[in-house]
């Protein structure tokens, strides 16, 4: 679509969504007022001066509060995971998960599927959007979903084996955990028909992204949805693996400054804001992610037209100030992926020593590293903590641990374990 024709929808849409919220959601109406602003834009440069909406907005309204159409045209609940507090629900017209089934279906096929591939949904099922909404996706493709969900993971592998699948669709973490798994079965993954991976629902490297290609042999495409704004499907990488195409026709994205909540120009980094366009059940205005990305420059090679933003680099509210640096977990990932001897599965502990936090990185050695060489570990533990300060430019301790003594997730990683709250050391 040309980009003024789909400016033009976009504002239509978004003049649409602006007076059914101001209608029908008693939240909007007041944040409207408030702000004396009207529910109405002349062009989407307007958005800007249009308030925003939070997480604690849903919170707040917990669990209908938000909704803009009555109870009778809610077709289907979901929620976010709860892993930052309190969960939020979200409801979708008949509409609504249509255009879901749509957009999913786009993502699977920007990843090169089609009607012939078999997908394997290795997302949760439930409350959570992953499984249901990739399903949908693989169905409305017409492409044949296997609705494994997450889990028993040597039963994954041996789907994997014996249904022919050729595409993969779980969280980077977990995709890993399947090729670990599939190697102590004795089964080579790179041998099978699996030809692509649509991974999603936490942050994870370019380097993950090689690791998970070489170990499981196929390529893997970063996607991404968070469960207020829709679930998967606002954006996805095509095969080039260039940035992730933002389905403008149904989502408006800003970047912002964190700190002034002004535009940035494209490329710089800054927060995600995302206005839902076409969402009846429970649309958003200017809805903040907290997620740290920025807009790719130029055309795309694969000739899509819609803008591209970076894989989600962090998060506003998972960054740790670390002696006045900036730090995100997925950094700490990126380092530990280049070094020979450890796994990339590794934890940031915060705890108190006296009145002052703590922060150790835990890091998993490789199966290859034994633990009877004290040297051998002395060496790599120092050669942790030298690139992590090189890269990061700060220095954290390093404690090497064990492989698999790390929790593995069928789901999101958990990167961070605060414990200040339990005493000091």
């Amino acid at each position: 679509m040309a980009r003024p024709d789909l400016e033009a929808l976009q504002l239509e849409r978004l003049n649409a969504l602006l007076a059914r919220v101001y209608a029908n959601v008693p939240t909007y109406r007041a944040k409207f007022d408030q702000a004396g602003v009207a529910p109405v834009v002349s062009g989407l440069e307007g958005l800007a001066d249009l308030p925003f909406t939070v997480k604690d907005d849903l919170r707040q309204a917990y669990p209908y509060g938000m909704f803009a159409v009555p109870q009778s045209e809610i077709v289907r609940v979901h929620s976010s995971s709860g892993t930052t507090g309190q969960i939020t629900v979200v409801g979708y017209t008949a509409a609504d998960i249509s255009n879901w089934a749509d957009l999913m279906a786009r993502t699977i096929a920007s990843a090169g599927g089609t009607a012939d591939d078999i997908v394997q949904i290795a997302y949760g099922y439930g409350l959570f959007t992953g499984g249901l909404g990739a399903h949908y996706g693989a169905e409305r493709l017409g492409a044949t979903a296997i609705p494994i969900s997450g889990g028993n993971t040597k039963r994954q592998v041996q789907v994997l084996k014996d249904f022919g699948t050729t595409i993969l669709a779980c969280t980077p973490s977990y995709a890993l955990l399947i090729g670990e798994t599939a190697t102590e079965m004795g089964i080579d993954i790179r041998e099978l028909p699996i030809r692509a991976g649509i991974f999603g629902a936490e942050p994870w490297s370019e380097s993950m992204r090689t690791q998970i290609e070489e170990i499981l042999g196929l390529k893997a495409i970063d996607i991404y949805g968070l469960s207020e704004v829709m679930g998967p499907g606002v954006a996805a990488e095509c095969t080039e693996q260039h940035g992730l195409h933002v389905n403008e026709d149904h989502f408006i994205i800003e970047i912002l400054d964190p700190e002034t909540l002004r535009p940035v120009p494209d490329g710089e980094q800054g927060e995600v804001v995302f206005t839902t366009i076409t969402k009846q059940g429970i649309p958003l205005v200017r809805y903040r992610t907290r997620d740290i990305s920025r807009i790719v420059t130029g055309e795309c090679a694969c000739g899509r037209t819609f803008r591209r933003m970076e894989r989600i680099t962090g998060r506003t509210d998972d960054m740790l100030i670390i002696r006045g640096v900036n730090v995100y977990p997925s950094q700490i990932e990126q380092v530990l992926v280049g070094i020979p001897g450890v796994a990339p599965h590794y934890q940031v502990v915060l705890s108190k020593r006296g009145s002052m936090d703590h922060v150790e990185v835990h890091v998993e050695v490789g199966h290859d590293v034994s633990f009877d060489e004290v040297k051998t570990l002395e060496r790599l533990r120092n050669r942790v903590a030298a690139e992590i300060a090189s890269s990061l430019a700060v220095n954290l301790a390093v404690k090497l641990v064990e492989p698999k003594s790390i929790q593995r997730s069928e789901g999101k990683a958990k990167r961070v374990v605060d414990l200040r709250n339990e005493g000091s050391e």
